[in-house]
């Protein structure tokens, strides 16, 4: 009998290489629903493709003509996230968008394979609490917990002391500290060892991405951040580590491609033979190296770390002001080195609140994104 998978951000990067996963192992796996933001031809093609019994649109603007019948709005997502034919949920949603259909997969009992990052982070308690009681599994796809989670695997017991996250450094690792505010878009777009979404590609060059996955990494694995590192890996072969209470280190190698730890998600924790991820070749990946975080370079990461320690409402708040800084930037409205400006101007100006509910996690990301703008509109923010 084959399991059947809903795959939410169908059109996006993760969702592509979710369907690839997918295309090759249709005797394991069946698409019963997809949902897309807004790219409603790519989601024609792809509701063509796989006949799922639900294809949703999020962007409930007005239809254009030749346009094939497509379920539209937030609530049709949540009705992909809650398919009764949904033995698991893939949420690839971009941003705090997917926090809320995070919470009703888990309502639901469903295994969520969580590309989402941003769901732990603005709502880590009510991600929790969600999984208790619909007593479904979460399982992470980024590459960084994936890693974390097939070396807890081999080992048995509570024997985690720490975990190591690596980082690519992104594009500008090496680059004068001056020349950053000059930095476009599209050069910040031009990751060097990984393909992905725009939206965190550009986190990747601020390393705000890494926070995001500090703050993940805790929720998910039960730590304190005391006990959660970050190191500076270039070749982004090592994509974790995790440091046992002997003092043992237990890595997992690969090269960069998500398709693996999307597979990983979706038959955990057993494994299924695959030929579509490029075989290890130690001689090609060369010398590894591993740096140390440098401060002045990165804010926005230690900015993450901080709002992460102070919990409530936040993270939540440092997830959205990021967001609109980014979105800004990738339309040459601010400058590079304005987004952890705005990221810290607004965490300066917010009051932390509970994150006890939905409700209280969504006011503060829509204060936060109405604060940002107003920083935005500040002349330091300009290029």
């Amino acid at each position: 009998m084959r399991l059947g998978v809903a795959v939410l951000g169908s059109t996006g990067s993760i969702g592509r290489s979710a369907l690839a996963v997918l295309a090759r192992h249709t005797d394991r796996f069946e698409v019963v629903a997809l949902a897309a933001h807004r790219n409603a031809e790519l989601l024609a093609q792809q509701a063509t493709e796989w006949r799922p019994q639900l294809a949703v649109l999020v962007d409930d603007a007005p239809r254009t003509v030749g346009e094939p019948p497509l379920r539209r709005g937030v609530g049709a997502l949540l009705e992909a996230a809650t398919h009764p034919l949904a033995d698991i949920v893939i949420n690839a949603v971009v941003g705090a968008a997917g926090l809320e259909a995070t919470l009703a997969a888990l309502h639901a009992g469903k295994r969520l394979a969580l590309a989402n990052k941003e769901s732990l982070v603005a709502g880590g308690p009510l991600v929790l609490q969600a999984l208790r009681r619909g007593r479904g599994e979460l399982v992470p796809i980024d590459s960084e917990h994936s890693a974390i989670l097939q070396c807890l695997n081999t080992a048995s017991g509570n024997h985690l002391r720490r975990l190591i996250l690596t980082a690519s450094g992104g594009p500008f690792r090496d680059s004068p500290l001056h020349s950053l505010a000059g930095v476009t878009p599209e050069q910040a777009l031009q990751h060097p060892t990984w393909h992905m979404g725009s939206k965190i590609t550009i986190d990747s060059a601020t390393l705000a991405n890494k926070a995001l996955e500090v703050i993940e990494g805790h929720f998910l694995f039960d730590i304190g951040y005391d006990a959660i590192d970050v190191v500076v890996h270039p070749q982004s072969i090592v994509h974790s580590m995790v440091e046992l209470v002997d003092g043992s280190v237990l890595a997992q190698l690969g090269f960069p491609n998500m398709e693996l730890p999307i597979l990983y998600a979706l038959t955990w924790p057993d494994r299924l033979p695959d030929d579509g991820v490029r075989a290890f070749d130690p001689v090609a990946a060369a010398a590894l190296t591993f740096e140390a975080v440098d401060a002045e370079r990165f804010p926005a990461f230690q900015l993450g770390i901080e709002a992460g320690r102070a919990g409530g409402t936040a993270p939540a708040v440092y997830n959205a002001a990021n967001e609109v800084a980014v979105a800004r930037f990738l339309r040459h409205e601010i400058g590079f080195t304005a987004i952890p400006h705005i990221i810290e101007a607004v965490l300066a100006a917010h009051q932390r609140e509970t994150a006890d509910s939905l409700e209280e996690v969504m006011h503060a990301d829509n204060w936060a994104r109405l604060a940002a703008a107003a920083v935005v509109a500040e002349p330091a923010a300009k290029p």
